[in-house]
């Protein structure tokens, strides 16, 4: 059989196949898939899971003329390989190639930039709205995963839509797995929903019986959707306005595409409620999706194999092993994330405290408030939460937890740049967005054993405090055991130079005291970049010709203009030179490399200071 996959540029070219060949084309996307992320990395089993459905839907819809919103934007490859981009895969997530998500400005069939979750079913609906309003016959379709439908923002949009009569279509993809484990009473009704045993021993008995006579085969098939009405009465989604269809295998073109073409005939808002499994096609993928949802390079043959080279202690280890210190140490901490355990690395917390573990769901406004009712109770929450996820969750930090002075630890995984994940995933705005809001405070640790003793400072303080780490591992520091806190607010002098003093915010601090060494400059770690060490700052503008800050974050609003702020208010006025993340989105590819475009390595940093104090310097 020919490669039919080499001849598909465009869903057009895969339009014009004969049907009865799509399960095969559909084997050969499944294949190229494991055989491109094997050499790349990058988001596998959902991607695995989304085979067939998005054979089927670019089959039967008229993209992009029709508009599909994938929801999270981890299970796009497949869509990717089939509207022109396959050749290009083997540049996925590095600097210049393609994005591991949709991007409007990437491809006419991106209709919609989507990372973060649950946003679909809102964009698709007004997509559907405005072709409605313009008077364009186009369907708008969300796909919307089951572990993004527990945001609330995913059932403000099916309110929302339940009452239009737009051509919008809801497909559910089922596959009882978001990136963690999923959780809460959604996933049980789903699990309910289909595993009924009524219905599935009445269909399977029927099945048997009925399949050597067709023409009875086919009224029970009919009989089969009322009888599922009966079974599991009028749905959630009913509820909400929508016509509800399903649950039917995700898996099977022979279902997939007879239903998406009766449904582009029905009119007013649609939910489709379709059953996949993660990793599907790949036996090892499939006994353990966790592993493969986000994995490096790997041999498909072999698998993932541990690492058998010493790798240094990360952020996010540190975190996870002080988790469980603190809470060993103090009977009222627990611990929050909003459905990332494993990223977050509280696997080890939820083993040995499950009952002090909380995964509230992909529900980042709710996690905050949740752990804003624990402090009024006078339990010690402690919120795990990447920051770009915070962004979701601020009107929350600033009403439910500010306002009120509760206090609770907001650890920050992910800050500054992520590397691969790109923009939307870069925690570049939570110095700017944190430090302007009352009783809250920032702390930013320039190495592992800091951040493990910051975060204990951190839990000691009677309000909120957020500590702020990135991605991976940092300077190699070892970490002391115990629980000792550093002083609440103060830096430190790391180096000792003249004329010119750079103030370093978290762990930038080790390329600054490189050039430091080369430039003869003074070194501050700064710790906090709110409060701002005032009293140390006040000494070394006595000291000092220039002042340079160094942040891995939004430089309009971030450190450097706390530190320009506080300047004024010491009414001592100095040179200073801000340096960080321009009024620009970082693109994805390799964080060193980006730091290093950016001006933020040890080179950029002495260059950066050259150019700007060369008298001070000669």
């Amino acid at each position: 059989m020919p490669n039919l996959l080499q001849t598909i540029n465009s869903p057009a070219d895969l339009r014009a196949v004969p049907r009865h060949q799509l399960p095969a084309l559909a084997d050969e996307l499944r294949s190229y898939l494991i055989q491109s992320v094997a050499k790349t990395g990058g988001h596998l089993s959902s991607n695995l899971g989304t085979v067939e459905l998005t054979v089927a839907l670019h089959y039967v819809f008229n993209t992009p003329h029709d508009r599909i919103v994938w929801d999270v934007g981890h299970q796009t490859y497949p869509h990717k390989i089939l509207t022109g981009r396959r050749d290009q895969m083997g540049t996925l997530r590095q600097r210049h190639g393609l994005s591991g998500f949709p991007r409007r400005d990437e491809s006419e069939y991106d209709a919609f930039g989507t990372a973060h979750s649950s946003t679909s079913i809102s964009a698709a609906l007004g997509m559907a709205i405005a072709a409605q309003q313009k008077g364009e016959q186009r369907h708008a379709i969300a796909v919307i995963g089951d572990g993004a439908m527990t945001a609330g923002m995913a059932f403000e949009a099916l309110n929302n839509g339940g009452v239009s009569t737009s051509k919008l279509l809801v497909i559910l993809n089922d596959n009882d797995m978001s990136i963690s484990p999923p959780v809460g009473a959604l996933n049980r009704y789903l699990a309910q929903l289909m595993s009924g045993k009524f219905y599935s021993a009445a269909k399977e008995v029927g099945k048997q019986v009925l399949k050597g006579a067709p023409p009875l085969f086919e009224l029970a098939k009919r009989f089969e959707e009322h009888a599922k009405g009966m079974v599991v009465p009028a749905t959630l989604f009913e509820k909400f306005g929508f016509n509800y269809i399903g649950p039917i295998d995700g898996h099977d073109l022979e279902s997939l595409i007879p239903t998406l073409e009766n449904i582009k005939h029905l009119e007013g808002p649609q939910f489709l409620h379709v059953v996949t499994k993660k990793g599907q096609g790949y036996k090892l993928a499939e006994a353990d999706p966790v592993a493969y949802h986000g994995p490096g390079k790997f041999d498909p043959a072999v698998g993932l194999v541990p690492s058998t080279g010493v790798s240094k202690t990360t952020f996010t280890q540190v975190f996870g092993q002080w988790l469980c210190d603190m809470a060993e140490h103090d009977p009222l901490l627990v611990g929050i994330t909003p459905a990332m355990r494993e990223g977050s690395g509280m696997v080890e917390f939820h083993k040995r405290f499950p009952e002090r573990y909380h995964d509230v769901g992909i529900a980042e406004q709710h996690a905050v408030t949740f752990a804003a009712g624990l402090a009024c109770e006078g339990v010690k929450p402690v919120v795990a939460i990447y920051s770009t996820f915070l962004q979701r969750a601020y009107d929350q930090v600033i009403h439910d937890v500010a306002l009120q002075k509760l206090p609770m630890v907001l650890a920050l995984d992910r800050a500054g740049i992520v590397g691969a994940d790109g923009a939307t995933h870069a925690g570049l705005y939570d110095i700017a967005f944190m430090r302007c809001i009352p009783n809250v405070s920032m702390a930013c640790p320039a190495d592992e054993n800091e951040c493990r003793q910051l975060l204990t400072t951190a839990y000691q303080q009677d309000h909120c405090v957020a500590v702020r780490y990135p991605r991976g591992a940092g300077a190699g520091v070892p970490v002391q055991p115990g629980l000792q806190a550093l002083p609440f607010g103060k830096g430190e002098v790391r180096r000792e130079g003249k004329r010119i003093a750079i103030l370093a915010f978290g762990t930038l601090l080790y390329p600054a005291l490189q050039a430091g060494e080369v430039l003869n400059a003074t070194v501050v770690n700064m710790r906090w970049a709110k409060p701002l060490d005032t009293e140390l700052l006040a000494q070394i503008v006595a000291t000092h010709d220039a002042l340079v800050t160094v942040e891995e974050g939004a430089v309009m609003g971030g450190a450097g203009s706390a530190v320009l702020e506080a300047l004024q208010d010491l009414q001592q006025p100095k040179p200073v030179l801000v340096l960080g993340i321009g009024d620009v989105f970082t693109e994805h590819g390799d964080p060193v490399k980006l730091l290093a475009e950016l001006g933020l390595d040890a080179a950029g940093i002495q260059a950066s200071i050259e150019k700007r104090f060369s008298a001070l310097l000669n």
